[in-house]
């Protein structure tokens, strides 16, 4: 079975658009970029883990720096919490994993 023809005044009527030149078909990038970076990554306090093992997963999944790490752990460890990433969802849930792999208490929050 054939679709039945278009009748050329109803193919000639009917606007084609364009996602390069029609705004109206673009996504909005803005929305998009702003949705991607919108997880944090938050590391909380347990009375378990050594400061300095936290430091070092920190360094190891992270890659901060000994100092950037340290003074994370810190606030962990005053303020009960820390944010120690802010990127897209994908990483971030990859990196809560691996925290957790560690055995560090850490979950992924949606940033307002």
């Amino acid at each position: 079975m054939t679709p039945a023809p278009v009748p050329a005044a109803l193919a000639a009527a009917t606007p084609v658009l364009d996602p390069v030149t029609d705004p109206a078909v673009r996504p909005d990038t803005d929305e998009a970029d702003a949705s991607a970076r919108d997880w944090l990554v938050v590391v909380w306090d347990d009375p378990v883990n050594l400061m300095s093992y936290v430091t070092l997963v920190l360094q190891r999944v992270f890659g901060h720096s000994r100092a950037r790490a340290e003074q994370l752990m810190l606030q962990v460890h005053h303020e009960g919490r820390a944010v120690v990433a802010e990127e897209p969802r994908e990483p971030a849930e990859l990196h809560v994993a691996q925290l957790h792999g560690y055995g560090l208490q850490a979950s992924l929050e949606r940033d307002v």
